[in-house]
């Protein structure tokens, strides 16, 4: 390789290596278990345009900001922003941005890698025959033998160590080695899987029932919370607001074609949310899957009992599993790197030393989620499990506040000839619609995601204990959120995230 193609932390060899990277770290679980129902529930196609307006509007163009920042610093996003406050001559306290989306990218990944965890066991349940026949409460009972059974935590925990391992022995070869080589093999292979999985479910399913349920138009399903929905959605599956795009942009090979790459992986993930429903809803018409059900029970409990009824239930099981974790190992490398950046450039350790000492914190992180299901799952302080205070301090909270800063840093701190340096070739209209996103639009909608999620998920706990907030209110009222991760498998709800 090269010489001059390698940073002093590290570049891609190949200008589309940045794109298979960008799309393993945008395509989550998220495009798996709630975009199905959520376009079923909101007016099919009409619903997928709204999806794309939103990211296209929104949420796409912080995703470029957040990728030049990290393309002209050639450093992760800490650096990065201390780099721009400075050449800005803002204030210092901007600097606290990166760091809060280190504490944010920790969090995600901490829990991340424990719902990589049971998806890398359910291949090897669905390979044994571990669902063949099963019913509903056959499922329940499996998800449960390997979660919440206290006696058996020691098997959970070795699933969830065995599916680290496997993410820090890729990141502890280098970002040529191991990210490029293993961006460049997971990422189109899991696409060929999806496209295999989506033949063998319109051969033995039902085509026409699908196609209805997600690109049907249905404009009497379409309201306000459509809206609402397909903008959560839109922002929670970027991954954005955690320092992956910068790191991602830091990495990319000179002349990568960065803000072109950004559209094809925006309607890339939009696609794959869409075959997720083609597939989804075509093994699933005859059965008595809910038309609200998805999140932790529908792909870890509905979803088995529904292959169960296939020809080859089985491999069909293994594979569909093995697909998620493929999804999830891409995720939750691209959310590694920057905590391996961060922890490199603060104490200046090697490659193979930042990547142990950060994956020895995820794992440690991972175990309080992993107890709050299990062991700790009667501890509930406020209301709530651990999980779901670190989850919604995580989603409700520093996200959104970390990519409203950068919006509003990129937008009124940064001269215009700075941002159209980083940004490089873009016309006067579209930089004078990016400049007016980053400065009103994007904060508006950032705000809004925020309080929603937060308060909506504070009056959910109101069901199960009687926290000190609890007390009328209309929100309650309203139709569920749909971007609080509502925590634990016996609460049927998962965040959106990059997961």
């Amino acid at each position: 390789m090269p010489a001059s193609y390698q940073t002093h932390i590290g570049m891609f060899t190949r200008k589309s290596t940045f794109l298979w990277a960008a799309v393993g770290a945008t395509v989550g679980l998220s495009n798996l278990w709630q975009f199905p129902s959520l376009a079923r529930m909101h007016g099919g196609g009409l619903f997928v345009l709204l999806y794309l307006c939103c990211l296209f509007l929104i949420t796409l163009p912080l995703m470029v900001t957040e990728t030049v920042i990290g393309a002209w610093a050639r450093q992760g996003i800490v650096r990065a922003l201390d780099g721009l406050v400075r050449r800005a001559g803002a204030a210092k306290a901007w600097m606290l941005v990166g760091r809060l989306s280190t504490v944010a990218v920790f969090l995600v990944l901490s829990f991340t890698a424990v719902f990589g965890a049971i998806a890398l066991a359910y291949v090897f349940y669905g390979a044994l025959g571990r669902f063949s026949g099963a019913g509903q409460a056959q499922a329940v009972g499996t998800l449960a033998s390997l979660v919440s059974d206290p006696d058996k935590v020691s098997v959970f925990m070795g699933w969830h160590g065995f599916f680290l391992i496997l993410v820090l022995w890729v990141s502890a070869q280098g970002v040529v080695s191991g990210l490029e080589r293993a961006f460049r093999l997971i990422v189109p292979g899991t696409l060929v899987l999806f496209l295999a999985l989506l033949a063998f479910a319109l051969w033995h399913g039902q085509v026409g029932v699908a196609f209805d349920q997600v690109l049907g138009v249905h404009p009497e399903n379409l309201t306000w919370n459509s809206l609402r929905a397909a903008l959560f959605q839109a922002f929670f599956t970027l991954g954005l607001g955690m320092g992956v795009w910068t790191i991602l942009g830091a990495y990319a090979a000179p002349g990568t074609p960065l803000k072109r790459s950004a559209v094809v992986v925006v309607l890339l993930d939009a696609l794959v949310a869409v075959l997720a429903g083609l597939v989804l809803f075509a093994v699933a018409a005859q059965s008595s899957l809910p038309a609200t059900e998805r999140g932790f029970s529908l792909l870890f409990v509905s979803l088995p009992v529904t292959l169960a009824g296939l020809p080859a239930s089985q491999f069909v099981i293994a594979s569909v599993f093995l697909l998620v974790v493929m999804v999830v190992w891409s995720t939750a490398l691209a959310l590694l790197e920057p905590l391996v950046s961060r922890v490199s450039e603060w104490t200046g350790a090697s490659r193979g030393l930042a990547v142990t000492v950060a994956g020895l914190a995820v794992w440690l992180a991972g175990l309080a989620t992993l107890f709050s299901f299990n062991l700790w799952a009667h501890y509930q302080p406020g209301g709530a499990t651990v999980f779901r205070w670190v989850e919604l301090l995580a989603g409700g909270v520093i996200i959104p506040l970390v990519a409203m800063l950068v919006a509003l840093f990129v937008g009124w701190c940064l001269t215009r000839h700075l941002s159209r340096l980083m940004l490089g070739e873009f016309s006067s209209s579209l930089f004078a619609v990016w400049r007016w996103v980053m400065r009103i639009a994007l904060p508006l909608a950032l705000v809004y995601i925020s309080v929603y999620y937060t308060a909506v998920s504070l009056t959910s706990l109101c069901d199960d204990a009687g926290a000190s907030w609890c007390r009328a209110s209309s929100v309650s009222g309203q139709e569920k959120p749909l971007s609080p991760s509502e925590s634990a498998p016996e609460d049927d709800n998962i965040l959106y995230h990059g997961v």
